[in-house]
């Protein structure tokens, strides 16, 4: 594959600082044929990030499709927000729409440039959320090193794309001291076939809240930022009148995130969801505008 096409770019940035850095690779520039699957698991663990976005033009969409080391995922947040920055940064204006297609559905992506820094915002999707089994709870609370009651009642599965356990804890000071058995977590969740377990805070009145992701059965022991967790817990809590939250993530790993969710009521019974964080291109190739 023709590596230069790489770009690095850090996405869910807070305050300007940290995010999560993700390859980003603009297939159309690409020389020769399409990388295949394999290469594209490589890219992530040659360029030092969790995650890589593969990006190309199919008619009057953008199609993007995400790798980690272990393979193929369905969906990833934060490297949509990554992808809309970089197509922002090289479509040259001050602000950007795409249609997106992404794990086999449509939807619309926007990004706006402001100085050296881009706002990213799309509509993960619909989420689905459902009570976990006994089974899924007892086996997931033991291997995040939690007891019955710690994560009181209110842990959900929740889905966009794949699910994944969301799990509450009292306070941010208990977020920060988890110290998960990743082997445990891993075999909890392939056999459930769950991607990991998203443990939060409390929202302040205000929504701002602190997450962790853990991830091992894809390959990522914990996620800098998981936006798409983030719209899960978005739809979650929008149940209990929270409609906007503010989730701070990375600090564990030194590297601070912030990723919003936004809830808005639709006719139907589930809210919409919109995903939004601010991102930076760190390393691009030279640039041709795209279409």
């Amino acid at each position: 594959m023709n590596t230069p096409n790489v770009t690095v770019v850090r996405a869910c940035l807070r305050g300007g600082a940290g995010g999560s850095p993700t390859a980003v690779v603009l297939e159309d520039d690409a020389e020769g044929p399409p990388p295949g699957d394999d290469e594209r698991r490589r890219i992530p663990l040659t360029r030092g990030t969790s995650h890589a976005v593969y990006v190309r033009h199919a008619g009057d969409a953008t199609e993007l499709r995400f790798f980690t080391a272990a393979g193929e995922l369905p969906a990833c947040g934060h490297g949509t927000v990554a992808a809309l920055a970089l197509l922002a940064a090289r479509h040259g204006g001050g602000s950007y729409r795409a249609v997106l297609r992404a794990g086999g559905r449509v939807f619309t992506g926007r990004a706006e440039r402001a100085g050296e820094l881009f706002t990213a915002a799309f509509d993960p999707g619909p989420v689905s959320l459902r009570e976990p089994t006994a089974q899924e709870r007892a086996l997931v609370l033991a291997a995040l090193g939690l007891g019955p009651a710690e994560a009181g009642p209110d842990v959900r599965v929740a889905g966009v794309g794949r699910e994944r356990v969301l799990v509450p804890v009292p306070t941010r000071a208990a977020l920060a001291a988890l110290r998960p058995d990743l082997d445990r977590l891993k075999a909890a969740c392939d056999r459930f076939g769950l991607l990991g377990a998203y443990v939060h805070s409390p929202p302040s009145p205000q929504g701002a809240l602190a997450a962790r992701m853990f991830a091992p059965s894809i390959g990522v022991a914990e996620d800098l930022a998981n936006a798409n967790s983030t719209a899960c817990l978005a739809a979650h809590l929008a149940g209990r009148g929270v409609q906007r939250i503010a989730v701070d993530m990375g600090d564990a790993l030194d590297s601070p995130a912030t990723i919003t969710a936004t809830a808005t009521a639709t006719a139907g019974p589930d809210p919409r969801i919109q995903l939004g964080g601010t991102a930076r291109v760190l390393t691009e190739h030279p640039a041709r505008r795209l279409p």
